[in-house]
């Protein structure tokens, strides 16, 4: 193992103090915003965090209750790293029509999430402030997406289901293989306001 490896385990050590700190917090006040995406493979469920990422809370919040993600497909479902799905087209380029803000800058927001097994991450183009619809669920810890790609929520239900999806590697296209669905999102708790007030931080 690389000496850099340690370095990693021992931050990830704090981090993953830090975050379980946190969920204690919010275990005590249960007041977070919740999703469910009802999927081909069963529920999963997610809460949001609204504390460190309202902006991307709010999009999330608002594409969900206007039925964009309904019938859409994890179109990119890599073994032992992630799911992703969100995309209208169905191939990793679609969107809503409009980009949002990262919240992901450790000089802008500090108190920033990072990702362990079961986070829910903002997909973007690889620049900044170019997320949109597309999301992605991690399965493991994975430290290089840290600071360049929004964390807004974790799964608290339904894990063994996004592991579950069918793989997908839209760079292999495989006619043979039938991506899983989001068969219906919908909005489970609200957090600090009603489900109209949500919204996303757009990019101007």
């Amino acid at each position: 193992m690389a000496i850099g490896d340690l370095k990693d385990i021992d931050s990830y050590t704090e981090f993953w103090n830090r975050e379980q700190e946190i969920r204690t917090a919010e275990a005590e006040a249960d007041n977070l915003p919740r999703i469910t995406f009802k999927t081909t493979r069963g529920d999963i469920v997610i809460e949001l965090f609204e504390n460190e990422a309202p902006g991307t809370v709010g999009n999330m919040i608002s594409l969900v209750s206007s039925g964009f993600y309904d019938n859409l497909k994890f179109h990119r479902v890599l073994p032992n790293f992630m799911a992703q799905g969100g995309c209208p087209k169905g191939d990793g380029t679609g969107g809503p029509g409009y980009e949002i803000l990262d919240e992901c800058d450790p000089a802008t927001h500090p108190s920033r999430r990072i990702h362990f097994g079961g986070t829910l991450s903002m997909a973007n183009q690889g620049t900044s402030n170019t997320g949109g619809s597309q999301f992605f669920i991690t399965v493991r810890p994975t430290s290089f997406l840290n600071n360049k790609h929004t964390v807004f929520g974790r799964v608290i239900e339904g894990l063994d289901v996004v592991r579950a999806l069918q793989q997908v590697d839209p760079e292999k296209p495989d006619p043979s293989v039938t991506a899983d669905r989001i068969l219906e999102a919908v909005v489970t708790r609200t957090g600090s306001k009603p489900v109209e007030e949500y919204l996303p931080a757009k990019v101007n």
